[in-house]
């Protein structure tokens, strides 16, 4: 089954190495077994397309030109191939943005999220910054006809912050959150629907710190203006946080998370950094018996599970995240309000 499908389309890609995205129109593509088509209807810049737009030194050892960009997307199922009967053409979808090989050891175990042959979109393969995108049906996430589109555009990256935050249990405890980009701001209304005993949060933007705190973070810190181990080793009465959720990818923000994380206390990373960097592992995690949890993506399906569950139980509401709206064409402008710390999501409509 299909809809009528044009033969081309328009596309956001990085077409050669360096700086910068170019809009383009190529042919729709076409799908193969097992794969549908979905035409998209709304997307989302991520950090992770910050780093692609920059071209910083992770984006020039792991990005192929030219590429299709764009991981977090929304939209409807156009056509499916003979074999799939998971989803039907015209139903309301998210994606998941990891494409899984299913065969590895890691499949095979119930890890898919860390599957050694992943292959992600926008990333490794081409993305959902275009008008259409082919993926295989398994990474169809089917929502409820009346979910707003600003919502079902950030099931993806929500997915990241509920990955993040539910890695360890967070009632009862001091958490903070280093990071108040838009996933750093969901893992703050996570970790209040897990019943933390108060929410920290560091960023080095007042408009970022004013949304964390409108998340429901407890005290928040502008690192540009104040001693941030001193100011939450105060706030805790010298007991440090129990929990460090990173979002940030800022080595200085990793430090001091590290500096205030209590002896025996645990730390989910989630940021990428923009290369490697000097970090005492010693007196941070080995001295301390700290447990530290690398975060990539989310895991199938358990975390999308949980994203639904917290959002249509009403734990978390995302309705205010989505600070600004674009048509894609307008990517470049989006990307600059993206930078300048002050917007929570951006959305483009297509």
């Amino acid at each position: 089954m299909t809809q009528a499908i044009p033969k081309t389309m328009k596309a956001v890609i990085k077409p050669a190495p360096g700086p910068g995205l170019e809009l383009v129109e190529l042919p729709v593509p076409e799908i193969g077994p097992g794969e549908v088509l979905v035409r998209v209807r709304a997307a989302s810049i991520c950090g992770t397309d910050l780093h692609i737009y920059r071209w910083d030194e992770w984006a020039q050892n792991r990005i192929k030109p030219p590429l299709v960009v764009g991981h977090e997307i929304t939209g409807e199922v156009a056509a499916v191939a003979p074999d799939v009967t998971s989803v039907r053409v015209g139903e309301p979808v998210s994606l998941e943005s990891h494409v899984v090989c299913n065969e590895c050891l890691y499949c095979r175990t119930g890890r898919e999220h860390i599957c050694e042959n992943t292959k992600i979109i926008g990333v490794d393969r081409d993305g959902g910054f275009a008008e259409y995108i082919a993926i295989p049906a398994q990474n169809v996430w089917p929502n409820a006809p009346d979910l707003p589109l600003r919502i079902a555009v950030l099931e993806e990256n929500f997915g990241n912050a509920v990955h993040t935050a539910m890695a360890q249990d967070l009632s009862a405890k001091y958490v903070l959150v280093t990071g108040c980009g838009p996933v750093g701001i969901m893992a703050i209304a996570v970790a209040k629907a897990a019943g933390a005993r108060k929410v920290f949060a560091t960023d080095i933007s007042d408009y970022r710190l004013a949304m964390a705190k409108q998340a429901g973070a407890d005290e928040t810190f502008n690192v540009g203006e104040v001693d941030v181990v001193a100011a939450i080793m105060e706030a805790t009465c010298d007991e440090g946080v129990d929990v460090l959720l990173e979002m940030s990818g800022a080595p200085s923000a990793i430090n001091e998370g590290f500096c205030v994380l209590k002896y025996g206390g645990e730390a989910a990373l989630l940021g990428l950094t923009p290369g490697p960097f000097t970090f005492d592992l010693n007196q941070h995690i080995v001295f301390k018996g700290a447990i530290v949890r690398g975060i990539v993506g989310r895991r199938l399906w358990d975390t999308w599970y949980k994203t639904r569950g917290l959002l249509e139980s009403g734990a978390v509401d995302l309705s205010a995240l989505v600070t600004h709206e674009f048509e894609l064409e307008d990517f470049d402008e989006a990307y600059h309000v993206f930078m300048s710390g002050e917007s929570g999501k951006i959305m483009f409509h297509l």
